[in-house]
This record gives structure tokens, C-alpha cells and sequence, in this order.
């Protein structure tokens, strides 16, 4: 086994892959040390959860290679339909309107998953696995990294590890980096769900008092349902019976796609906002799933995440253009400051979402409904709205295309 890289990093799950990918022609060492086998990912139930890819997300997937591959397997999204339960208050955004083609796409997680896994073995990138950081050792010149695979440990060096190892990162742990949590006493219900109707690529987002409900288009008559709930009520959701969970469904949601059906196990994932309090220690950088956990309300996790992706990968490439060093803490801190910005506006958005929206205060509602109203029929606050929902509201990071 290799000893020395010049970039280490922890988690082969879409970010840290797309981070691979972004650097494949840089001429950089690159290892990937990965837990679970592209078989045991694949197998995954986890890859049965759908993405939003806002449309911003879509040119940077075309920067790095990716689209192309993924493209037919993804489900444009042409509208948008908001509202809030019981109340009048509805706006509706449209791609027509913003001269788009797609406001967005769905796509399963195990789609791209298995596409972007594909590609980096294709170039070649050294893959230790199953593999997982056990320790690691922040010097001046280097970081030493203890892998353990199996029952055996591996002393590795690397000028950069970037931990993108997810939700419960060990990379983070062992850099003592905490978190600020935040608990939102709900649990999100994840399944596909069939629908006598054609949904025309419209996706719905419904405001209700225990939380959003959101029904993503999918192929065919599909759609991914992602339902928020308080918690004991989510549980007792997940295991009643078909019939019961669907009533309840058109209880919440109505008729507009029909009769719906379930084409999928229901699954359940209590929500919190999670963001760590440091992104950078010593020679290690943590990005994605492993910095920030945000509500599913307006699906940017994965958006917000691929920004990280794109933002460290320029700011390497641009320290390999200097001959400077991709591992110096100092670049390092200002590629941190310059995430925080976004990390900030997007989660303050997602966190405002959630508060306003499950808050069923008398005026509190009726100001928010107001909104929707005054949104539906308000060009440039309809279009800031949407330029939200596809990833356009901050500057994109590009690679080689910011400096």
C-alpha cells in the first residue's frame, strides 16, 4: 500500500468522489479511504432516497464530468407549487418564467451514486476499502494518517486529508471539532409514492402544522415523498397499514395527483440542523454531510454540499498554479471563510422556513399567507424566490472560472 499522497481523503460517498473527480488532471496523489464496499453502498436503502438537484447544481455536474452520464435518469422539475395547509396563502413558480428549461431535477441517490463511483474508478484514483481513518497527527510539513483496514493498520502521509466521511465523520471527531445542534422534534417519512395522475413535473411543497410535505416528480407516475412529521406521529406512520398511510397522505395533501399508492418501504430520519463549528484544523479540511446536516424542507443538502466540493477543488487548483502548498492551514482558513457566507444564508433560509411555516400563531399565519399571495403575483420577489430554489441566490463557485 501506497504511503504518501498529496491528498487524503476520508469518505468515497458523493463528496468526497466529486472532489476526486474535480482533481483527477491536476497531477496531485490522490487516495480515497472508503468504509463500505460499492456493493454494500449499491445494496444501500439508502440509495432509494431521491435528490433535488437545483439547477445550479446541474452546471457544476457539468463542470466535473458528471451530467452527461446522469442526465436521463434525472426528472426535470418545471414548476414549483407552494402552499400552506388550511390556509389560502399559495404561490407557484414556473421555468417558463425564469426562461429555463428546468427549474431543477430529481434523481435517485444510488443513480448518481453508482455513475460518479464509475467515473472515478475510470481515472484511476487509488481506493482503500473497506478502510476507515482510526487516528491522525497534524504536523508543519504533512498530517499522518492511521487507516485501519480489516485487522490491519496502515501509517499513511498525505499534505492535505479532507474528511468527507458524512454525518457522523470520524474526521471530525478526531480533530475535536463540535457541533451546534439544533433539534427540531420531527422525523422525516421518505418513500415513492405511484399516482393515478400525471404529475407534469410539477413539484409540491405543502406547509402544514407538523411539518412540510413535499411530493418530488419522479419517472413515469412517480413520486418522491418526503413528509415531515413530529415524531411519535411519524413512527406510528411508518408502520401502519398501507390503506391508513394513504388516507392520512390524501388527508394532508389532497387529490391533485389522484389516487395515490405506495411503490416503496417507508422509511423514517429524525431532523436536526447540525453545522460544525470549524470547517479546518491543522491540515485537515472537512466538507458536505460532515460540516452541515440541514432540514429537507428545501432540499439543498446535497446542493449545498457540492458547493463545498467545488470551492476546495478551486482552491487547490489555484495553490497548484502558484506552486504553493494544497495543505497550508492558512489557505486552508480562507477557503473556510469564503464557505461561510453561503453556509450562512442558505441554512438562515432553511432554519426560516421551517420556524415560520410551523408556527400556526393566528397572526403569524396570516402574515405568511399574505406573502405567498403578495409572491404569486410579485415578478421580482417570485423570481428571487426561485432563483433560491435553483441554487442561483449566491455566486457559484466554478472551477478556474472565480479567480
Amino acid at each position: 500500500m501506497r504511503s504518501d499522497y498529496d491528498v487524503l481523503i476520508a469518505g468515497g460517498g458523493l463528496a468526497g468522489n466529486c472532489l476526486a473527480l474535480a482533481l483527477k488532471d491536476s497531477g496531485l496523489n490522490i487516495a480515497i479511504v472508503e468504509a463500505q464496499t460499492l456493493k454494500q453502498i449499491q445494496e444501500s436503502p439508502a440509495g432509494d432516497r431521491a435528490l433535488a438537484l437545483a439547477s445550479g447544481t446541474v452546471e457544476l455536474l457539468e463542470d466535473l464530468g458528471i451530467w452527461h452520464g446522469i442526465r436521463e435518469m434525472a426528472t426535470p422539475i418545471v414548476n414549483i407549487h407552494v402552499s400552506d395547509q388550511g390556509h389560502f396563502g399559495k404561490t407557484r413558480l414556473a421555468a417558463q418564467k425564469e426562461n429555463v428549461a428546468a427549474l431543477g431535477y430529481v434523481i435517485r441517490a444510488r443513480d448518481i451514486e453508482t455513475h460518479v463511483a464509475k467515473l472515478v474508478d475510470e481515472a484511476g484514483i487509488t481506493l482503500i476499502c473497506p478502510a476507515r481513518v482510526a487516528g491522525l497527527m497534524s504536523t508543519e510539513f504533512d498530517i499522518g494518517v492511521s487507516v485501519k483496514a480489516g485487522n490491519e493498520s496502515h501509517a499513511l502521509t498525505a499534505s492535505l486529508l479532507v474528511g468527507a466521511d458524512g454525518g457522523n465523520s470520524s474526521v471530525r471527531k478526531l480533530l475535536d471539532i463540535d457541533q451546534d445542534i439544533t433539534e427540531y422534534g420531527q422525523t422525516a417519512l421518505v418513500a415513492t409514492i405511484t399516482c393515478s395522475l400525471p404529475h407534469q413535473n410539477i413539484a409540491f411543497e405543502r406547509f402544514t402544522s407538523s411539518g412540510p410535505l413535499a411530493l418530488l416528480p419522479m419517472e413515469g407516475q412517480t413520486c418522491a415523498l418526503v413528509w415531515t412529521r413530529k415524531h411519535e406521529e411519524a413512527e406510528y406512520l411508518k408502520d401502519c397499514s398501507e390503506p391508513e398511510f394513504i388516507e392520512r397522505l390524501h388527508d394532508c395533501f389532497g387529490y391533485r395527483l389522484g389516487e395515490l399508492s405506495l411503490s416503496a418501504p417507508r422509511r423514517a430520519f429524525p431532523l436536526s440542523l447540525i453545522r460544525a463549528e470549524a470547517m479546518v484544523s491543522g491540515r485537515a479540511v472537512i466538507i458536505g454531510n460532515a460540516v452541515h446536516q440541514l432540514h429537507p424542507v428545501a432540499g439543498q443538502g446535497f446542493n449545498l454540499g457540492l458547493r463545498d466540493v467545488v470551492q476546495l477543488a478551486d482552491t487547490l487548483l489555484h495553490q497548484i498554479e502558484i506552486n504553493g502548498d494544497i495543505g497550508d492551514p492558512d489557505v486552508l482558513k480562507q477557503y473556510a471563510d469564503t464557505r461561510q457566507q453561503d453556509l450562512s444564508k442558505v441554512i438562515g433560509f432553511t432554519h426560516t422556513l421551517v420556524s415560520v411555516f410551523s408556527n400556526q400563531w393566528a397572526p403569524l399565519a396570516l402574515v405568511r399567507n399574505l406573502g405567498l399571495a403578495l409572491l404569486d403575483i410579485a415578478p421580482s420577489g417570485k423570481s428571487l424566490l426561485t432563483r433560491h430554489a435553483m441554487g442561483l441566490a449566491s455566486q457559484l463557485p466554478r472551477l478556474g472560472k472565480n479567480r
